[in-house]
């Protein structure tokens, strides 16, 4: 029987999202969808036995025979080739340092053998997910981008993360770039808002949610958003250019807010002679899904491998 299904799993900072995807149409069986919280801050077979009970409820709403195997969408630092998590120096996972995560799950889903496991920066399957079935599917190239808790990014080719060469940043991504007193990161993500909100009111708020509601009535804010949109496109424009990207897709919690500042980045963008196409996440929470079951495409799994170690 051809095994057309493939298990797209999303490793978040505090739960799991998985659901089984038809590799040949490209749509997410809505029925198999299951969401798990999880104590990041748990012993390592507390994470294991959480993650595996999510993945036991979708694999046991389709036939195990047609099932090629799981894609994870992981967090990194991660060895995306082995399945050994890195992560370390953050509250989130630590407890994982060191172990293989694909022999455990494995061994703890009793999976026949030849069951394929395959894992993916997180940032790079959002950004697949969009340019096979998302935002970004009618281009060649594109960079996708999430802002909330961390600036993630990744540069696509014919679905193909590019992280190296003379087109892109090193290691693909943008976060780390120098950027004024830090890196890229401390001022394009969630904890910028909060900081900056703060500096000039005195004021602490808990996210941009809460930041964004009050827009309507508040000046300080909505100045606050511009800024925000206007130096993102500065930042970004170089980096399009030179990828030649044709298509920018922006996702993330912070996207959500995007009408208080997609004006002034998108003029900026065109002042800076960067025509390319922007639009917001299609997928939104289903794109890390989508480009982590698209691990088991056998060509674009062959075409990915560069790609991996670099990750």
């Amino acid at each position: 029987m051809n095994k057309n299904i493939a298990i797209g799993a999303d490793i978040g900072g505090s739960h799991i999202s998985c659901a089984a995807i038809d590799l040949l149409t490209g749509k997410i069986l809505r029925e198999t969808l299951t969401e798990r919280a999880v104590n990041n801050q748990a012993q390592a077979d507390i994470i294991i036995g959480v993650w595996s009970e999510a993945l036991s409820g979708v694999l046991s709403k389709v036939p195990l025979e047609k099932v090629k195997g799981i894609g994870f969408a992981m967090p990194g630092p991660f060895d995306y080739v082995k399945g050994i998590c890195y992560i370390k120096g953050v509250a989130k996972y630590e407890n994982l340092y060191g172990l293989n995560i694909k022999d455990n799950i494995s061994n703890s889903l009793n999976v026949p053998a030849g069951f394929l496991i395959r894992f993916m920066n997180d940032a790079s399957s959002f950004a697949v997910g969009e340019a096979w079935a998302g935002s970004a599917a009618k281009f060649t190239r594109s960079l996708s981008i999430t802002l909330g808790t961390g600036f993630g990014s990744a540069f696509i080719s014919d679905r193909i993360p590019i992280v190296d060469g003379p087109d892109v940043p090193k290691l693909g991504c943008v976060y780390h770039i120098p950027y004024l007193d830090g890196i890229a990161d401390d001022y394009f993500s969630t904890r910028w808002f909060i900081s900056r909100y703060k500096s000039i009111t005195g004021k602490e708020l808990s996210g941009v949610k809460e930041l964004a509601e009050l827009a309507a009535t508040d000046k300080v804010v909505r100045d606050l958003f511009s800024e925000f949109g206007d130096k993102a496109a500065l930042f970004l424009a170089p980096w399009l250019k030179k990828f030649k990207a044709e298509s920018l897709v922006i996702g993330g919690n912070i996207s959500h807010a995007y009408s208080l500042f997609g004006d002034v980045f998108e003029a900026r963008l065109k002042k800076e002679n960067c025509n390319c196409e922007v639009a917001l996440s299609k997928l939104k929470e289903d794109a890390a899904l989508m480009g982590s079951a698209y691990l088991l495409d056998d060509d674009f799994w062959k075409s990915v491998q560069h790609a991996l170690p670099l990750m």
